[in-house]
């Protein structure tokens, strides 16, 4: 099934994630993924790896973490993950359309069976009034471990305030917060 959020009018402010929180928050993906046989892929612009690279973060995540595509230009999202140029013109790459898709090829070029995809404008430039800075879609994915289709089990958008760092980070743990949602 799929939920769609859209954009909120108000920035959403949060605090800085610690450190703890976020170990704790993997260690329960870590958790759960192995336990329900899971395997986790990510497809990511904005964040620029940063997701995989927490989950990678854990002693022994190959037992649960597939791949990480770092998808940041417009060229790689098509060569990579099979984005249609057509569609990146028609929505551009900060939008609902090209994060679905996102989830969607990574599952669909390898073996995992959960994805998160993030794509937004961590700034300090590049937002308009459409989508200013701090605007960050999500897409979670998946599909059973049998090999069936895959599909998307979620969407969200947030619009988050702060520095390029601050905007990122929060990406990468509402992206982990997703992940272990999905897995619940």
């Amino acid at each position: 099934k799929s939920v769609v959020a859209m954009p909120t009018q108000d920035a959403v402010d949060l605090s800085p994630p610690s450190f703890q929180q976020v170990h704790t928050l993997l260690l329960a993906i870590a958790l759960r993924a192995r336990s329900r046989q899971q395997r986790l892929a990510t497809a990511e612009s904005c964040t620029g790896g940063l997701v995989a690279a927490l989950c990678t973060s854990l002693a022994g995540s190959s037992e649960w973490f597939e791949c990480g595509l770092v998808t940041y230009s417009l060229l790689a999202k098509q060569q990579l993950l099979g984005i249609d140029a057509a569609l990146l013109a028609r929505f551009g790459s900060v939008s609902e359309p090209i994060v679905r898709d996102m989830a969607l090829g990574v599952l669909q070029r390898s073996n995992a069976t959960l994805a998160v995809a993030v794509t937004g404008i961590a700034g300090p430039a590049g937002g308009d009034v459409d989508r200013p800075v701090g605007t960050v879609w999500f897409a979670w994915a998946g599909r059973n471990p049998g090999g069936a289709a895959p599909e998307i089990l979620q969407t969200l958008a947030h619009q988050f305030n702060g520095d390029r760092e601050f905007i990122r980070q929060c990406a990468a743990t509402t992206a982990l917060q997703g992940l272990l949602q999905a897995l619940s």
